[in-house]
């Protein structure tokens, strides 16, 4: 039933299916054959995301709290995992930016519908050097780095002609000088200090598998679902 300003959201929340059989394949976990450490199975798990054509699976949430405590969340590129992290990149000067300098601790939130799985991380968040955050960037796309130059990130804006101005000049700098570095471009680093990898099951019995950093590696447990 529609209503005046467009269709029932709730006549669309009752059509909808979480995990349809036609697109989703829910997998058998057995915890007890986990790795040691949540990195090798983030890795296998990402692997299996690709290979299974999750859309965009490198894209991920990032909550982060303001000054005050209260959250904030959005979504995210991950640029990378190894022992030293989960990273992403930012301006310094953003939003995300101004928090975890004054808060530098994050959670971080993957979703594969394909495979009917999440992982989720937290832990504190620590910059990159400036030289190796400068060579994440140059690494990526004319457009990444045109954005970046375009700045202003998070800041009011007073209107969509002053973005196309400023975007089209930043377009302009960045094929004409790719190397050029943008100071305020940081690559930040979460090391977890937990981190949870759920897989969906039909029967609702999902096996939700935590791994606790501890001083000599890391714990595992099972939770409820």
């Amino acid at each position: 039933m529609a209503t005046e300003t467009g269709p029932d959201l709730h006549d669309l929340l009752k059509s909808l299916r979480v995990w349809a059989p036609e697109a989703t394949e829910l997998r058998p976990f057995d915890p007890t054959t986990a790795p040691d450490t949540p990195l090798s199975l983030f890795t296998t798990w990402f692997a299996e995301a690709v290979a299974a054509g999750e859309i965009e699976p490198h894209v991920m949430s990032l909550a982060t709290r303001d000054d005050e405590g209260l959250p904030d969340v959005r979504m995210v590129m991950l640029h990378g995992a190894d022992t030293e992290g989960w990273s992403f990149a930012t301006h310094a000067t953003s939003r995300k930016g101004h928090q975890l300098k004054h808060f530098a601790y994050a959670a971080l939130s993957f979703y594969w519908p394909r495979l009917g799985r999440q992982i989720r991380l937290r832990g504190p968040v620590l910059p990159a050097p400036p030289a190796e955050s400068q060579a994440d960037l140059h690494v990526r796309s004319t457009g990444a780095l045109a954005a970046a130059l375009t700045g202003h990130q998070s800041e009011v804006l007073p209107s969509l002609d002053q973005l196309t101005q400023a975007s089209e000049a930043a377009w302009e700098r960045a094929q004409r000088e790719p190397g050029l570095p943008v100071p305020t471009w940081t690559l930040y680093r979460v090391l977890p200090d937990e981190a949870e990898f759920f897989q969906g099951d039909a029967l609702r019995r999902h096996v939700r598998l935590s791994y606790v950093r501890e001083e000599r590696g890391w714990a595992r447990q099972l939770l409820w679902p």
